[in-house]
C-alpha cells in the first residue's frame, strides 16, 4: 500500500546495518524540545518506510538520564511513524532468563527521577493517557512470533523496571527488585513507552538480556565489559527479528494505541495556548 505510515526503530547505532534495508536519507530534525539523540536514518525495508534512531547517539555518547526522549519521539512522530520497535539491553532478574535470551515485556515499573520530562503535556494543555497496558499487544505478538521464527529463546511477557543509572544496581536494590517480582531491569525504555502512547504510536520492546544484574552472587557482578560482550552477540539476532517483524506490521494505523488521545485531553480545545499547539502539532494533528 502506498503511503503506509512509517515504522520507527529505536536501538543501537549500528542496528540499521541489516540485510534488506536500503538507506535513502539521513535527517537531522530540530524539535521544540531540543535535539534528538542523533540524525535519523531513513529508508525502505520490505516495502515499508523505516526510520532508525540510535538512542544513545552514534558512538554511545549519551547517558540514560541525558537522553532527550521528548525530542526523539517528537522527531519520529513528525516523520509519520505510527509503530516503534524498541531494541534495548536489559539485566535479568530471574534465573531462567539468561544472557542472550529475548524478553518481551508487557509491563513497566517506574523508578526514574525525571518524570516531568516524560510527557508532552503541560504549559496549558493537560492530558492523562491510559497506561494500564503500556505495550502494544499486537506489536508485541508480532515480535514474539518473529523471535520464535528466527530461533531465539523467547520469554513472553514480563515487567521491566526502569532505573536511572548510569551505575548498575547495588545488590540490595537488585534483590529488592527480585522480591517485587520484576523480570528485567533497564535504564531507558519506560520514557519511550510513555511518550509513544501520548503521540498515538504503537510501541513494543525487544529486550535483549545481557547479564544477571548483580543479584546472582555465584555469577560475576555485571560490568560494562561483560554487558558489551553479550550486547554484540545479541545484535545479529535482534536484526533478524526486526527484519522478520517489519512486513508483518499493519499498513493501516487503526490499532487502539493510534487513538490513545481521544479520551485523554482534559483541557477544552478553545483554551489551548497557540504556542503549545504549534509545539505539539505532530502529536495533536487530528485536532488542529
Amino acid at each position: 500500500m502506498e503511503n503506509a505510515p512509517a515504522i520507527g526503530i529505536i536501538g543501537g547505532s549500528g542496528l540499521y546495518e541489516m540485510d534488506g534495508f536500503t538507506q535513502t536519507e539521513e535527517r537531522s530534525i530540530a524539535t521544540p524540545f531540543g535535539s534528538p539523540s542523533d540524525a535519523l536514518i531513513g529508508g525502505e525495508m520490505s516495502g515499508r518506510q523505516v526510520w532508525f534512531l540510535p538512542r544513545h547517539g552514534r558512538g554511545h555518547r549519551i547517558l540514560p538520564t541525558e537522553i532527550n526522549h521528548r525530542a526523539n519521539l517528537w522527531a519520529l512522530r513528525s516523520l509519520g511513524v505510527r509503530w516503534i520497535i524498541c531494541v534495548t539491553a536489559v539485566g535479568s532478574l530471574k534465573e531462567e532468563y539468561q544472557p542472550r535470551h529475548v524478553l518481551l515485556p508487557d509491563q513497566f515499573f517506574d523508578r526514574t527521577s525525571r518524570r516531568e520530562h516524560h510527557t508532552f503535556f503541560g504549559g496549558g494543555i493537560v492530558g492523562h493517557v491510559s497506561f494500564g497496558d503500556p505495550i502494544s499487544q499486537k506489536l508485541r505478538e508480532i515480535l514474539r512470533d518473529s523471535a520464535v521464527a528466527e530461533g531465539a529463546t523467547v520469554h513472553d511477557r514480563g515487567t521491566y523496571v526502569n532505573m536511572d543509572g548510569p551505575a548498575f544496581s547495588t545488590r540490595a536494590e537488585s534483590l529488592a527488585n527480585r522480591q517485587l517480582g520484576f523480570d528485567c531491569i533497564g535504564m531507558t525504555n519506560l520514557p519511550e513507552a510513555k511518550l509513544a502512547r501520548e503521540a498515538e504510536i504503537a510501541l513494543a520492546t525487544l529486550a535483549m538480556i545481557t547479564d544477571y544484574d548483580c543479584w546472582k552472587i555465584e555469577e560475576e557482578a555485571v560490568t560494562a565489559e561483560s554487558v558489551i560482550a553479550h550486547l554484540h552477540a545479541n545484535v545479529a539476532m535482534a536484526k533478524k527479528i526486526v527484519a522478520h517483524a517489519i512486513p508483518q506490521i499493519s499498513q493501516v494505523a487503526d490499532w487502539p494505541e493510534h487513538r490513545s488521545l481521544e479520551a485523554a485531553i482534559m483541557t477544552p480545545r478553545h483554551l489551548w495556548p497557540q504556542s503549545r499547539i504549534d509545539e505539539l502539532r505532530p502529536i495533536l494533528s487530528r485536532w488542529i
